[in-house]
């Protein structure tokens, strides 16, 4: 199949510049067609005019006046919660049938992470990429919750300062909001609980993340190899991502979980560290390349589905 869906990229910043190398590198459906920024002295605009894409500092306003904007199909939007809402409603109206894959935690349209749920959102106008330490752990909750029931999920993303950009920076209240809420939409908990660190250790460290997770008695044997069975899934679309030891169990009596209630059942530790692919951000960055791989992951099954029916609708 040699047809591929054209998109545009709102966000000129470290996101979203990693987010175009890695389509240009290794878009099978999808073909770059436009950046948008808002600094005309952004690296980001300057390579993408470099590498023969077309570019915008004019903002999504920007990107509706270009000429390739009729033709194309999909948008990133790399910049932040409060202007993915502004951009979401002003592309909409000049093109409806736009779909939106929405990289800050505005969450407009329904989470998505791709090895639990991307099925089931294959025809939505916009999706939801939660954020980087969602997309690093809701699988570690869905894959307890798929083998027992999961009371309580806790998560802590810890980041390298140095990856933490300004979007980043202006988004905590939203990731901590967003992450919570996908990890019981998603993750299938009773209860999330998210919790980011930005550590300013130098030389910068890779993303780590801790999950704990309460759930029901279950076949410890048959939680691991959940655990497991997802790790590699995540894998095959973020290859850093990796389980940084064996998953840890606990037998819990009487334990208070605030909010909660007393709780008697298993606790399960699981503890994760992401290295970035370095195609254009360092490879400590891992949380960024978590979303950026995502996000790709999600446009290119996306885009997968919509040609297989028009090519069965002849």
């Amino acid at each position: 199949m040699s047809k591929k869906l054209k998109v545009a990229i709102i966000g000129s910043g470290n996101i979203g510049t990693d987010l175009m190398i890695k389509i240009l590198r290794n878009g099978q459906h999808l073909e770059m067609a436009a950046m948008v920024g808002i600094d005309p002295e952004s690296d980001g605009l300057a390579r993408a005019a470099r590498l023969g894409v077309a570019t915008t500092h004019e903002g999504a306003e920007g990107l509706t006046r270009l000429p390739i904007f009729s033709e194309i199909d999909f948008v990133f939007d790399a910049t932040s919660a409060a202007a993915h809402v502004k951009n979401d409603a002003l592309l909409r109206g000049h093109k409806p049938s736009l779909r939106l894959i929405d990289l800050t935690p505005a969450a407009i349209g329904p989470y998505c992470v791709p090895v639990v749920n991307l099925e089931q959102h294959l025809q939505a106008q916009n999706v939801n990429m939660v954020t980087c330490g969602g997309q690093a752990t809701i699988p570690m909750v869905a894959a307890v919750s798929r083998v027992a029931k999961v009371h309580y999920a806790e998560i802590i993303a810890s980041i390298a300062s140095k990856s933490a950009g300004p979007g980043t920076r202006a988004n905590i209240d939203e990731f901590t909001e967003t992450t919570s809420k996908a990890i019981e939409v998603i993750g299938g908990a009773a209860k999330g609980k998210a919790i980011i660190i930005m550590n300013p250790a130098e030389p910068p460290l890779m993303m780590r993340d801790t999950v704990f997770v309460l759930s029901e008695a279950a076949d410890q044997a048959k939680v691991e190899a959940s655990i497991v069975e997802m790790a590699a899934a995540v894998q095959a679309y973020v290859p850093g991502y990796r389980l940084k030891q064996k998953v840890q169990f606990d037998e819990v009596q009487d334990l208070h979980i605030p909010g909660h209630g007393q709780f008697s059942g298993l606790k399960t530790s699981v503890f994760l560290e992401v290295e970035g692919a370095a195609h254009y951000l360092p490879a400590y960055a891992g949380n960024l390349d978590i979303m950026t791989s995502a996000a790709l992951a999600t446009a290119e099954r996306m885009a997968q589905s919509i040609l297989n029916n028009a090519m069965s609708n002849g």
